[in-house]
């Protein structure tokens, strides 16, 4: 082997040509003329456009603050618990008062519009001050 045969492991790298041959001279590979070809081109995509003019909702990540609260008034209790007697929220689902969320029961609360004229026991309930003086009045308890 002589010196002459000896070959580079690497290549050279060769530099780049300006002007009209080469690579990436005269436009760059931006095409002539333009906005496009200018420098700080500023073309937002347009599906983007799109999307950017939408109303700006909450959107459905939005799961909402804490539980939500059935509300229920004395009126339906006495209609779905004429004889009186226990009132829970199970037996507010079976009467169809409220209906079952996330799979459990509904934290319910119980309004004061409306009469009650028979005597019921409210347990695991949230109840409102003047429901709760109707229903003391008419002889029940709030647990």
């Amino acid at each position: 082997m002589q010196i002459h045969n000896l070959k580079r492991k690497t290549k050279n790298r060769k530099t780049e040509v300006v002007g009209r041959g080469g690579k990436r001279g005269k436009t760059c590979g931006k095409g002539q003329k333009g906005q496009n070809s200018r420098a700080g081109r500023k073309k937002r995509p347009e599906m983007r456009e799109r999307l950017k003019k939408l109303p700006k909702l909450r959107g459905y990540m939005f799961k909402g603050y804490g539980d939500t609260v059935c509300p229920v008034n004395l009126g339906q209790i006495t209609e779905a618990f004429p004889q009186g007697g226990n009132v829970n929220p199970v037996l507010i689902v079976k009467a169809g008062l409220a209906e079952i969320y996330k799979g459990k029961n509904p934290i319910v609360k119980i309004l004061g519009t409306g009469e009650i004229t028979k005597k019921i026991t409210v347990s695991n309930c949230q109840v409102s001050a003047s429901a709760k003086a109707k229903i003391e009045k008419a002889g029940g308890t709030v647990k």
